[in-house]
C-alpha cells in the first residue's frame, strides 16, 4: 500500500505524540499523585498505592489554614517574588545593555568578575550575609530575601542573560533612535526592551521560580512564624513529635504551586522565543 507524503506526516506526528507522551509520564506522576495525595487522609496515604482517593478529604485545604498563618505566609511568598522579578528585569536589563553596547575602561573585566561570581555557593556567603543583615538591623524582616537575590548570584546570572540576548540584537534600529535625537535611556526603554519580550520573560519566570523555591535565607535570616516564605511554612506541617502532617504538607503543596504553573503558562511562548534567539553570540 503506497502512502501519500500527508499521510506519512500525519503517522510521523502520531507517533511522536505518542512517544512523548509515554515519556511525560515520569514527569507528571509525582506531580497526580501529589495533588491527589491532598485529599486523602494521612493512613490512606501510607496504605494501598492509588491515584484515586477512597474517600475525598476537602478539610485538608481547610486545615492548613486553620494550623498556621498559611494565607499570609502565602501572601508573603507572593509579594516577596513580585518585587525580586520586577527589581531584577529592570537592573538586568539596564546592566545587561550597558554590558552588551557600551565601551568604557574595564568592561571585560567586569564581566569576568561577574561570572567568576558564580563560582561561589550561596552556603559560603551565607555567614558573612547573615552578620552584615543583622548590622543592618534587618533580621527577621523580608528585606534580606529581597535584596540578597537581586543583588546576589540570581541578579548574576539574569545581567548575563540580557547581555547574551542585547548583543544578537541588530543596532541598526539603535542608530536610528540616535538620528531621532533618543539618549541612550530612551533607547533602551523605547526600542531595545519592547524587542526584548522574550528574554525579559525567561528571565522573569527563572527569577520568580528561584524567589518562590527560596529556603535557606529565609530559614536563616527569619525567626517569626508570620513572616515565614512558604518554604518554611510546608516545613513547618509537623505534629508534636516533629514528625511530617504529610496529608497537610501534600495538600499545601498542591496550593503552593498553583502560580508556578501560571506564570509559566503565560510566558511559556516567550520563553521558547528566547531560548531559540539568544545565547548564540559571544
Amino acid at each position: 500500500m503506497n502512502l501519500t507524503r500527508k499521510q506519512l506526516r500525519l503517522i510521523t506526528r502520531v507517533c511522536w505524540t505518542l512517544a512523548l507522551s509515554v515519556a511525560a509520564i515520569p514527569f507528571l506522576f509525582p506531580f497526580l499523585w501529589m495533588v491527589s495525595s491532598g485529599f486523602k487522609s494521612a493512613h490512606e496515604i501510607f496504605g494501598a498505592p492509588s491515584l484515586i482517593p477512597q474517600s475525598v478529604r476537602w478539610t485538608n485545604f481547610v486545615e492548613i489554614f486553620e494550623y498556621q498563618p498559611f494565607a499570609r505566609q502565602y501572601f508573603n511568598s507572593l509579594y516577596i517574588a513580585v518585587v525580586v522579578t520586577i527589581s531584577t528585569l529592570i537592573l538586568s536589563s539596564l546592566a545587561g545593555y550597558a554590558l552588551a553596547r557600551l565601551r568604557f575602561a574595564g568592561a571585560g573585566l567586569l564581566m569576568l568578575f561577574l561570572i567568576s561570581a558564580l563560582m561561589v555557593p550561596d552556603e559560603v556567603t551565607i555567614i558573612p550575609n547573615f552578620f552584615l543583615i543583622g548590622w543592618m538591623g534587618l533580621t527577621d524582616t523580608h528585606m534580606p530575601l529581597i535584596f540578597l537575590p537581586v543583588f546576589g548570584s540570581q541578579g548574576v546570572v539574569a545581567v548575563f542573560l540580557m547581555r547574551q540576548f542585547f548583543v544578537s540584537l541588530p543596532k541598526e534600529m539603535e542608530e536610528a533612535g540616535k538620528m531621532d535625537g533618543l539618549s541612550r535611556f530612551g533607547i533602551w526603554w523605547r526600542i531595545v526592551l519592547p524587542m526584548s519580550r522574550p528574554a525579559l520573560a525567561a528571565v522573569g519566570i527563572i527569577t520568580f521560580l528561584n524567589s518562590w523555591n527560596l529556603f535557606l535565607e529565609p530559614l536563616v535570616f527569619i525567626s517569626s512564624q508570620h513572616m515565614f516564605t512558604l518554604p518554611l511554612a510546608l516545613n513547618n506541617f509537623t505534629d508534636p513529635y516533629g514528625m511530617p502532617l504529610w496529608h497537610l504538607q501534600l495538600a499545601a503543596t498542591s496550593v503552593a504551586v498553583v502560580p508556578i504553573l501560571v506564570v509559566y503558562v503565560i510566558a511559556q511562548r516567550h520563553i521558547v522565543e528566547s531560548f531559540s534567539m539568544s545565547g548564540v553570540k559571544g
